[in-house]
């Protein structure tokens, strides 16, 4: 019986060792102790540390090798080797995209520290990061999960619809990049910063409507867009109007139309006006032109001109002949008024009925 509960004992501590081996992931005493957390999420630009601190035991009398890789997410794919240290030398630049930016967290990892520095986080550097610390025959690793999220950008804010009293509008906000999800806030930085009551937010497409707007809506907002690594903001001023007196501007196009008629009306008096006073001049002409050649005539062939010839005038304005129309008589035109019109004075003999003259 003594035998057996011996056993029994010895069982059950050996149950207890591999427990802890499984747990720990150490052998023969290297352990690493860091406790911090192991889910890290940080913003891009930034720097973080990968905290693995260990301790070795009497039994680990090997060389100290110390290797940080991301593990792949893909089971098909291979892990990266990111930065080594071995042989008491650090190897930096196994990793082409962390090149340069990436480097242990002491300069002698051998006294206990193999914590990893990465500065100018981008988002391509989130993963899963493993620390294997190794010293024949102890070995023992630690694993951080690392999100890189991005700040939102400066967001573009801007109103929608008209800014007249009783309309409705929309102000928008929109960050280009950033990190899901995004929230926006809308406030108010003028006046009594008290949004308008009608004001409809949403905070995840980034727009406040205002319904109904008043000129007491006036003033300057600002939208806050905001996620778990940052903030960004603008600004938009919004300015709400009376809308415009539509009875004065169709007064006012009224009256443009009737000056335009009055003026195309005179234009079309002064041309017609024009056109008589050409025509008047063309006949005083012409009928001078007459009186001229009779009174060149010899009385034997005036028998020949007793019925005037102006049905030969060529212009489309004497269609009838002028024998039907009394000639004006000489005494309407003044004698020097013809003689300035290029006149000629003619004696005119006398004849009787019978065409003799007298």
């Amino acid at each position: 019986m003594i035998s057996f509960g011996n056993s029994m004992r010895h069982v059950h501590y050996c149950l207890k060792a591999l427990s802890f081996l499984l747990f720990s992931g150490s052998a023969c005493g290297l352990q690493i102790t860091s406790t911090s957390p192991t889910s890290i999420e940080k913003a891009s630009g930034e720097t973080v540390k990968l905290d693995c601190q260990f301790t070795l035991s009497a039994e680990d009398s090997g060389p100290l090798d110390i290797e940080w890789s991301l593990q792949p997410s893909d089971n098909q794919k291979e892990e990266k080797v990111v930065i080594v240290y071995s042989g008491d030398r650090a190897f930096e630049h196994y990793y082409e995209p962390l090149k340069g930016r990436v480097h242990f967290n002491s300069p002698d990892p051998k006294n206990g520290d193999a914590s990893m520095n990465i500065m100018g986080l981008k988002a391509t550097d989130t993963g899963t990061y493993q620390c294997k610390v190794k010293k024949v025959p102890g070995i023992s690793s630690r694993k951080f999960l690392l999100t890189v999220m991005v700040r939102p950008s400066k967001p573009r804010c801007y109103a929608e619809g008209q800014t007249h009293a009783g309309k409705d509008m929309v102000l928008r906000c929109s960050s280009v990049e950033g990190t899901q999800p995004l929230q926006y806030i809308w406030e108010r930085t003028t006046g009594n910063k008290l949004l308008p009551p009608l004001a409809v937010l949403d905070p995840v497409g980034g727009t406040m409507s205002l319904r109904n707007a008043t000129e007491t809506a006036s003033g300057t907002y600002k939208c806050i867009a905001k996620n778990r690594v940052g903030t960004g903001e603008c600004l938009v001023e919004v300015n709400i109007t009376q809308p415009p007196n539509n009875a004065g501007v169709i007064a006012a196009v009224v009256i443009c139309i009737l000056l335009f008629l009055i003026l195309l009306a005179l234009l079309l008096f002064c041309f017609c006006r024009a056109r008589n006073k050409k025509k008047y001049e063309k006949e005083i002409a012409y009928e001078i032109s007459q009186r001229s050649s009779l009174g060149s005539m010899s009385p034997s062939n005036l028998h020949e001109y007793t019925k005037p010839q102006y049905d030969k005038i060529p212009s489309e304005e004497y269609e009838k002949p002028p024998s039907h129309a009394p000639i004006p008589p000489p005494s309407r035109m003044a004698g020097p008024n013809l003689s300035r019109m290029g006149a000629i004075a003619v004696m005119v003999p006398a004849q009787n009925r019978d065409g003799s003259i007298v």
